[in-house]
């Protein structure tokens, strides 16, 4: 049998005393059952959209010069209205910066515009086609990628403008390397990334300290996925690019990829083009993007077609993702967004 009791002796004097009788309330005596304050609980839009309400404010504070990282897609709207809530009536403490490859699509890029022009912002735009005339960038043809020659595009503007922090949209759910990511993520002097030589973030700390010719990637949506992000679009009712709503566009099978064909892709010996309706789940160089097949007309619809999915964004549309299981994680340690 299992002793249940404790026997305490010193030189003096001996105890017992019945340990199962501690857990015993006294007679009429009622436990009160503690509880917490009321409070969203963790995940909900709420508690993310507060979360990065003050990651920007932190942004605000701590740095000189940053900017926002705005190519007009979904989550640098949503980033957009999340400044507007952190800080209106007065003007956002830091411009909107675009990398232009050249290759973006028209409809993204035309929104963009009037979306700015909305927000009453200022706008900085730097392009890739600026950089392959400077010979910082070579291509081995007119129609290649430029998707990871943004690189060069971005710190050379970071150089120029002194920019000491960039705010993206990346999200951890996108991506294994993005998955790595910092909230506040450290560049060096070369404006690489290590994911072995990061801060460590204890509760809603930050280390902002960088010194001159460092910078910091600050990522207010880590935390958030593509579903959080579609359901905050409905809430606020956001305007995106109509390329993210079903539309009719001819396209080529690649393998698991419908390529949208255009003056970059082609359909080669062998394939055969047809018009599919589809949308984009993201929005980037008209090169490496692929869209989905989808009848989601609505942002409902899309809500209800991303709570079924179940591969990423970036992993069931972008190209240059698919290159290898590292390809993405290379070119972030170049200087990648």
């Amino acid at each position: 049998m299992k002793d249940n009791t404790v026997r305490q002796a010193d030189e003096s004097t001996a105890t017992v005393c019945d340990i199962s009788r501690r857990s015993q309330p006294a007679p009429g005596f009622r436990r009160k059952r503690l509880t917490v304050p009321d409070a969203p609980a963790w995940g909900t839009l709420e508690a993310l959209e507060s979360e990065a309400i003050h990651i920007l404010r932190e942004v605000a504070g701590e740095f000189q010069n940053p900017v926002l990282l705005f190519s007009g897609g979904k989550d640098s709207v949503v980033l957009t209205r999340l400044a507007e809530k952190a800080f209106r009536p007065g003007r956002f403490p830091f411009a909107l910066l675009h990398i232009d490859t050249g290759h973006n699509f028209p409809e993204v890029i035309a929104f963009r515009d009037r979306f700015v022009a909305g927000l009453g912002e200022r706008l900085i735009v730097r392009s890739v086609e600026d950089s392959i005339r400077g010979g910082r960038v070579v291509l081995k043809s007119p129609i290649e990628s430029r998707n990871a020659s943004q690189s060069v595009t971005l710190l050379d503007t970071i150089a120029e403008l002194g920019i000491d922090a960039c705010i993206g949209g990346a999200r951890r759910d996108e991506e294994k390397a993005r998955a790595k990511e910092r909230v506040f993520s450290f560049r060096d002097l070369f404006g690489e990334w290590d994911p072995r030589n990061q801060r460590p973030e204890l509760w809603n700390l930050y280390n902002a300290r960088v010194h001159d010719g460092q910078h910091m990637r600050v990522f207010p949506l880590s935390n958030w996925t593509e579903l959080d992000v579609w359901r905050y679009i409905a809430r606020e009712e956001l305007a995106v690019p109509s390329l993210y709503f079903a539309h009719e566009r001819e396209i080529v099978r690649r393998g698991s990829v419908l390529a949208p064909v255009s003056h970059l892709i082609r359909p080669t010996q062998g394939e055969a083009s047809e018009s599919l309706s589809v949308r984009f789940r993201t929005v980037g160089d008209m090169s490496c993007t692929c869209p989905v097949a989808s009848r989601a007309t609505t942002v409902g619809e899309i809500i209800a077609e991303t709570t079924v999915a179940r591969i990423s964004e970036r992993g069931a549309t972008r190209l240059d993702d698919q290159a290898s299981e590292a390809s993405m994680e290379l070119r972030k340690r170049e200087g990648y967004f």
